[in-house]
């Protein structure tokens, strides 16, 4: 389970936060690009909504040189991000990029797939097939809110489904792990060489999670006990820096598990949504970046779940 002493001693680290400790980043044009291992680096995001000003990358971006090509997992939000992240990859290893995959299907880590054309795209065939549902809405609503940055992004599939499992790599194992609780289907990846998990959007850092197509905040605190008994070196989150402990997957499960008792309290007492819209965010989430924002988002998608539920455990 989650509370182990591992755990405990991550609280605590979270809650100094003397251990959100990170290598200094080395810059690869204007992506801000940390060396996470020896062969592992991640480009990080801004934490921040889509805009013209940020262009776009908002999400973390990660490759691995495997001494036989390059993995790279998400792609960003637009062709010009992933055309950017394919030559920054350039600076960092001469392995030539030979196998992308995607966390998931949200546009901010799927969008710059099509600068990597030639490449295997590998994905979960319901992430696949969720971003042929939902692809077209995802790149009107990039192109109304980048403009210009994504005037030439498409919607471009991944073409090469994975289960969860080892794969190789040209000999180079990464352990794909099968997850739900953020968009109804997400990949997981740890590679056990160096030590890193890739969360994808199971976990963010200092930027509030977002929750649009969760199957339900049960759910993900369930994915993110087994998580916890994973031993790892580092952890990159979908959203903000990476950690070399526990401490993304601390804070996500604390805002989540804050946000399920809310809408439960606010159920039992009868508030209305926009209520619960206007709580006071708990000091311990001070610094997450778009709280506020994503807690009245939380409470459109889920509230009323939360009271048709408590309705019908209260008239059985």
């Amino acid at each position: 389970m989650f509370w182990n002493q591992k755990s405990d001693q991550c609280l605590l680290q979270f809650s100094a936060s003397l251990l959100f400790t990170c290598v200094a980043p080395v810059h690869g044009g204007s992506l801000n690009v940390h060396q996470v291992a020896s062969n592992v680096w991640m480009a990080q995001g801004e934490p921040a909504e889509l805009d013209e000003e940020n262009k776009g990358n908002i999400s973390n971006s990660s490759f691995i040189a495997t001494g036989n090509g390059v993995v790279v997992i998400d792609t960003g939000t637009t062709e010009t991000y992933g055309r950017q992240l394919r030559e920054t990859i350039k600076e960092y290893t001469d392995e030539p990029v030979r196998w992308v995959i995607n966390t998931h299907h949200h546009p901010d880590h799927t969008f710059g797939n099509s600068a990597f054309s030639g490449v295997p795209i590998m994905a979960l065939s319901g992430t696949k097939n969720a971003l042929n549902r939902d692809g077209d809405f995802f790149l009107k609503t990039v192109k109304e809110r980048v403009g210009d940055t994504a005037a030439e992004t498409v919607v471009s599939m991944p073409n090469v489904n994975v289960e969860p499992g080892v794969k190789l790599f040209s000999g180079y194992s990464l352990k794909l792990m099968k997850f739900t609780g953020h968009s109804g289907n997400d990949l997981v990846v740890y590679d056990p060489q160096s030590g890193t998990l890739f969360a994808g959007d199971i976990l963010f850092w200092n930027r509030a999670p977002t929750t649009p197509h969760s199957p339900g905040i049960d759910i993900w605190l369930e994915e993110l006990d087994r998580l916890s008994e994973i031993e790892v070196k580092a952890i990159i989150p979908g959203h903000g820096p990476f950690a070399r402990d526990y401490s993304p997957l601390v804070q996500t499960r604390e805002w989540l598990l804050w946000l399920d008792a809310l809408m439960k309290e606010g159920v039992m007492k009868g508030y209305s949504a926009n209520t619960l819209i206007d709580a006071e965010i708990p000091g311990q989430f001070a610094g997450m970046s778009l709280a506020k924002f994503e807690l009245t988002r939380t409470i459109s998608h889920f509230y009323r779940k939360y009271e048709d539920d408590w309705w019908e455990s209260t008239n059985r």
